[in-house]
């Protein structure tokens, strides 16, 4: 089974009006502007929309109305994982899954399973599943990392696991994953600023924070990248290195909020327990901006 997730991918937010109620007008909105944007595909209901903010029928509000808004214009990729596995494979039987083209599992949270652990869970969704999936690694919110080792084994093992969201930062690991991985297995960024240096490692595309607010502009770095123009690809990364930093320093998505604010595209509104970015952190992105 192919992977069709490459290229730009988008990280969809949640966009809330002040009452913290959905807001489907910025939201069609925010859909617009990654199809003129150029967007490869969209990530739907991942940890960048707040999903566990959302409840059960406010996720399945966002997943039809991406659906009805996209029309099949581009591949959406939904976020769908948990860490009790039998619970998570009952969801996956009952799911309607119509206009979805694969799904994003991130590692079980918590409850730290073991490498054994995680390749189990991760091959018996997918069996479940059948549609295509990437597994979704990231330490720092799950607080267990899937090794090289294990991912390889996913890649090998089971037919429609096509890809890894590596954001565990260690380059080291995911360049291990890239030189062992089978055919028709990829890799794809899930950090924005260590994207360029990802793709001329050989991974091919990103699931982006910074894309839903300038989807042009990264997205113009990511396709230098693929297309082997690093040095054009090294620049336009230079111009948005500004923005990475601050995009995380209050945790995400508080400041790919603050800043889609600023552009006037969303209220900077997020549900509890998060809460939106600092003061200064929304002057350095207004300033970051300014100079863009």
């Amino acid at each position: 089974m192919n992977n069709i997730f490459t290229g730009l991918g988008v990280a969809l937010v949640t966009p809330f009006k002040k009452d913290f109620t959905i807001d489907f007008d910025a939201l069609a909105t925010l859909l617009e502007k990654q199809v003129e944007g150029g967007a490869d595909f969209l990530c739907v209901l991942g940890s960048t929309a707040e999903t566990p903010c959302l409840s059960v029928a406010e996720k399945l509000q966002v997943k039809d109305f991406v659906i009805e808004q996209i029309k099949g214009r581009l591949p959406l990729l939904l976020g769908f994982g948990g860490n009790c596995t039998q619970e998570l494979l009952h969801e996956v039987r009952d799911f309607d899954f119509k206009g979805i083209d694969g799904i994003l599992s991130v590692c079980p949270f918590y409850n730290k399973p073991a490498q054994e652990g995680i390749y189990q869970h991760f091959k018996a969704v997918a069996t479940e599943a059948g549609l295509p999936v990437v597994v979704y690694n990231v330490p720092g919110r799950t607080g267990i990392n899937m090794s090289a080792a294990t991912t390889l084994r996913l890649a090998r093992d089971v037919e429609n696991i096509v890809a890894v969201k590596e954001a565990s930062g260690n380059v080291a690991q995911i360049d291990e994953i890239i030189a062992g991985a089978p055919d028709g297995f990829e890799v794809i960024s899930g950090d924005d600023a260590i994207t360029s240096q990802l793709i001329q490692m050989g991974a091919t595309g990103v699931i982006s924070v910074i894309g839903n607010a300038l989807p042009r502009e990264f997205g113009a770095m990511v396709h230098a990248a693929l297309s082997r123009k690093a040095d054009e690809a090294n620049t336009l990364d230079g111009r948005l290195q500004p923005f990475y930093p601050l995009l995380s320093v209050d945790g995400n998505p508080a400041g790919i909020k603050a800043m889609m604010s600023l552009m006037g595209e969303v209220e900077n509104v997020l549900r509890l327990p998060l809460v939106p970015a600092r003061r200064e952190t929304v002057d350095a992105l207004a300033k970051a901006l300014q100079l863009l």
